[in-house]
């Protein structure tokens, strides 16, 4: 299963043709997992109700990567390797051991996501 950062969300969802199809045919075998703060982000950034609608119902028809404590686990992954002073935010880190804990790979554009990821963690 594949976790799509934001980055790669927002590139499918402007249909940009580097991404769209490869995501749209990730979406239709199944193999996206959803993460609660990766669509309060997209939410955050939608321009309209019908942006919000899409994004919504993407949430509502994916399967969900849920882990107990994931907050939790994702402060201490931070503090323990110091990612907030190269810039990496707690969801990030919710990204990463969320992926981690359910055996994902990560789909990002984000650079510094990235340069914590081994080779196998990361999708493309």
């Amino acid at each position: 299963m594949i976790i799509l950062d934001t980055s790669v969300w927002i590139e499918f969802l402007k249909n940009n043709p580097e991404y769209y199809s490869k995501v749209k045919d990730l979406l239709e075998n199944r193999k996206v997992l959803a993460i609660e703060c990766i669509f309060g982000e997209l939410l955050q950034g939608a321009k309209s109700r019908r942006e919000i609608e899409i994004i919504s119902l993407y949430w509502e028809n994916l399967p969900k990567a849920i882990i107990e404590n994931g907050w939790i686990e994702a402060g201490k992954y931070s503090s323990i390797n110091k990612l907030t002073s190269i810039g990496v935010g707690i969801i990030d880190s919710f990204i990463i051991v969320t992926a981690r804990k359910l055996n994902a790979s990560i789909w990002s554009l984000d650079k510094k996501l990235n340069s914590l990821l081994n080779k196998e963690e990361k999708y493309l």
